[in-house]
């Protein structure tokens, strides 16, 4: 089992502390000595981690990218949830599900998966042949999430949906010509939402597969969202609906 990079205060972090037996070593800048660095230091001791001293050139070549933010870490992998239906059988209460058609930028997705984490969300399950799988950008943009949400690349997501849909759960589409609103429509039971890249959104055959659909009402000038900006006002409604929903 080969070795994983990650890199950044949040996604490090979060590592050490959800599976500290999982880090091999830390590589930390060596110049680097503020107090954001020494709380890091502190946390990554306490969790038993080695601790390396290393330049910016190396951190960069270990991490790939300059936006290192002086910490990398050198992890075994997790172990992988197998299949959605793994997912969905150990969730208590209404299963919330995001799914994404066509999102091959790391920076959205994991924007995605932190706003997934965020809201509460058990999954992100996405087509394997319109996608961007989990490196260490997504990791870093992800901020611990993509170590906390399930990431799901499925063979075919029109499929995966009906198979959804047979477990009950209602899926909602994002669509711009859609006559509801998201504000219209009920989230508050087992639901997953449905959102295609920018631009060309979902594919004609996962639009078609959905139960139905919906539009984020804009108010501005603008026509769109990003897809991760989009992805949280969905998932947050939903979660607000059903925060509001428990109370009542």
């Amino acid at each position: 089992m080969s070795a994983k990079i990650l890199f950044g205060f949040h996604a490090v972090t979060v590592r050490l502390k959800t599976a500290p037996e999982s880090v091999i070593e830390v590589h930390v800048d060596a110049t680097r000595r503020d107090a954001r660095m020494r709380q890091f230091v502190e946390r990554a001791k306490e969790a038993g981690a080695r601790l390396v001293d290393s330049d910016d050139q190396r951190l960069i070549r270990l991490a790939g990218s300059p936006r290192h933010q002086g910490v990398v870490a050198k992890v075994n992998p997790l172990a992988a949830v197998h299949s959605l239906d793994d997912v969905l059988d150990g969730v208590e209460g209404a299963p919330l599900v995001l799914a994404l058609d066509g999102v091959t930028d790391p920076h959205n997705l994991g924007a995605c998966l932190r706003v997934a984490d965020g809201a509460g969300a058990h999954a992100v399950i996405a087509p394997k042949d319109h996608a961007v799988g989990l490196n260490a950008t997504v990791a870093k943009v992800a901020s611990g999430a993509a170590e906390t949400v399930p990431y799901l690349m499925i063979t075919n997501l029109a499929r995966s949906l009906n198979e959804l849909k047979e477990r009950g759960i209602t899926v909602v589409g994002t669509a711009e010509d859609a006559e509801q609103t998201l504000y219209d429509v009920d989230l508050s039971g087992p639901v997953a939402l449905v959102l295609g890249a920018e631009g060309p959104g979902m594919r004609a055959l996962t639009k078609k597969t959905c139960d139905l659909l919906v539009r984020i009402p804009m108010a501005g000038a603008v026509e769109s969202l990003n897809v991760s900006v989009a992805a949280g006002v969905c998932l947050f409604e939903a979660l607000r609906q059903r925060r509001a929903a428990s109370a009542g």
